[in-house]
């Protein structure tokens, strides 16, 4: 769960504000003279950043007002809270590295055992199972 700091409210829990998208996402200047394709563009296309974002949220059920927020997408760690009309901040954090935060280690941690050893199974497979996406 995270804990937010509201900019007029002070800190509250995550399930107090509702993420409104992308932050800084400037409307067109001239919203009538856009195609379909470009103003489809406008409304659905976002940046779907690993690391570091700039995030509009509002406090729905306290003060009701918006704030942008910059947070890393992998770890969740919030590096700023600023007011909306601001610009943004620097970030605070390095962005995250690629590789990803899985454990690769033998055990499990949701069950205590051992995970199965696959090389003495004889069932060592380099592909997806049937119907598995890559």
């Amino acid at each position: 769960m995270l804990l937010i700091t509201c900019p007029n409210c002070g800190s509250r829990d995550e399930t107090e504000f509702h993420y409104g998208g992308q932050a800084h996402v400037a409307y067109p200047e001239n919203p009538n003279e856009l195609n379909d394709r470009e103003w489809a563009e406008f409304l659905f296309y976002r940046e779907n950043t690993k690391g570091t974002f700039a995030e509009r949220w509002v406090h729905s059920t306290g003060c009701r007002q918006w704030f942008n927020m910059l947070r890393d997408t992998v770890t969740y760690d919030i590096q700023a809270v600023y007011p909306m009309g601001t610009p943004r901040p620097a970030a605070a954090v390095p962005p995250a590295a690629e590789s990803g935060t899985a454990s690769t280690a033998a055990d499990s941690t949701t069950t205590g055992t051992a995970a199965p050893d696959a090389a003495s199974s004889g069932t060592a497979s380099t592909t997806a199972p049937e119907g598995a996406t890559k």
